[in-house]
């Protein structure tokens, strides 16, 4: 098994860098400080009595115009999903374009905020979730750490180089999650019977979640176009599937919990069986579908609040509109149907997990006590 685990590693190291290369754009966007705004009216720009222009001055802090000033128009509509609110000392993201085929000098680029600069405050909670992870974890936080990045990198590495070179989308999600499963469960688990049987539970429930996905999709008829973020990808990449990408997006979703549940259920039997090694495989499954209906309940409920939060804004919505049309809206049935997707999903990695947990760690005891 540990070998087979080299392996993956060296294919993903060989093969999938290759797939995430892409064309760096000439111009990568730079960083700036605001060193002074002023206002001027913009009524006659007609769009709307709200709107502001902002001539705001920009220092460039990086790239190979550093140092250099610019006056960059700000204009705020009074609409807070798209105006960009500046203050003196705040730090943004300038996008650069060229006015001309070459550029050599300040005057060849133009310069437009793209947004404020935050990924520094993503840092600094990134910082205080791993330190205290660390505390807390010691040994077993390292391995969450590293198993967290390494789930982060293969979707970013793995599964969007893929999609965007044109693979099935669901294909990819399942073969993504259970890459993620194996570095995971191993991991924390360690090589055993008991890692084994939850890897090959959340699989088999993977591969589920994405053929109900799919169901789903067909039969509600759902778009994949389910926000603002899918329109903009169309705008960039019409050749995509993005029926396909929902799919994705529901088996990623659920892959967490289906975790979490396969690896509580088969470390229950596993602890079961080392108080009690006379019971059969039969009374073992048992035991594990007990566990099992208690975790039922907990984990689709974290995974239903989970879609309800981050559609908060929706939920608020069905109070201005006729029910009939609220739950019938494309994007309200996909947050749904992406919730009950990965709870029916849940179920079944309860007895899946529990009989091949059951059978595996079983065996696996007799045949190192036989030898022994």
């Amino acid at each position: 098994m540990k070998n087979l685990i080299i392996t993956i590693f060296l294919f993903m190291g060989i093969f999938f860098p290759v797939l995430a290369d892409e064309p760096k754009t000439v111009l990568p966007s730079q960083t700036g400080i605001v060193e002074n705004i002023k206002y001027e009216d913009a009524e006659g720009l007609n769009q709307g009595e709200q709107t502001t222009k902002q001539l705001v001055t920009i220092k460039v802090l990086t790239g190979n115009f550093k140092g250099t000033e610019r006056i960059v128009e700000n204009m705020l509509t009074g609409n807070p999903a798209y105006d960009i609110n500046l203050n003196k000392g705040d730090k943004v993201v300038l996008h650069v374009e060229p006015v001309s085929d070459t550029v050599s000098t300040p005057d060849d680029v133009d310069f437009f905020i793209a947004d404020v600069k935050r990924d520094n405050q993503i840092l600094i909670f990134s910082a205080i979730f791993f330190v205290m992870l660390l505390i807390i974890g010691h040994k077993k936080g390292l391995t969450s750490i590293i198993s967290i990045v390494s789930t982060v990198a293969l979707i970013f590495f793995m599964l969007v180089p893929m999609i965007l070179s044109g693979f099935c989308p669901i294909a990819s999600a399942v073969l993504t999650g259970i890459f993620s499963t194996l570095i995971t469960i191993y991991l924390v688990g360690g090589f055993n019977s008991k890692s084994s049987s939850a890897i090959i539970g959340t699989a088999i429930s993977l591969i589920f979640a994405g053929g109900l996905s799919m169901l789903a999709i067909y039969f509600a008829h759902l778009t994949g176009f389910a926000g603002e973020e899918p329109m903009f990808l169309y705008t960039a990449r019409p050749d995509l599937n993005f029926t396909g990408i929902l799919s994705a997006s529901m088996i990623i979703g659920a892959l967490g919990a289906l975790m979490d549940t396969a690896v509580s259920i088969a470390s229950t039997i596993n602890e079961i069986y080392e108080t009690d090694k006379n019971l059969s495989i039969k009374q073992l499954f048992k035991s594990g579908m007990n566990v099992g209906r208690d975790i039922i309940g907990t984990m689709s409920n974290t995974l239903i609040l989970v879609y309800l939060g981050s559609s908060l804004p929706l939920v608020l919505l069905s109070s201005n509109i006729d029910m009939n049309k609220f739950f019938n809206l494309n994007q309200v049935a996909t947050e749904i149907l992406s919730a009950l997707t990965g709870s029916i999903a849940i179920l079944v990695c309860v007895p899946v997990t529990a009989i091949i947990a059951a059978y595996l760690i079983k065996q696996s005891k007799e045949k190192i006590e036989f030898k022994f």
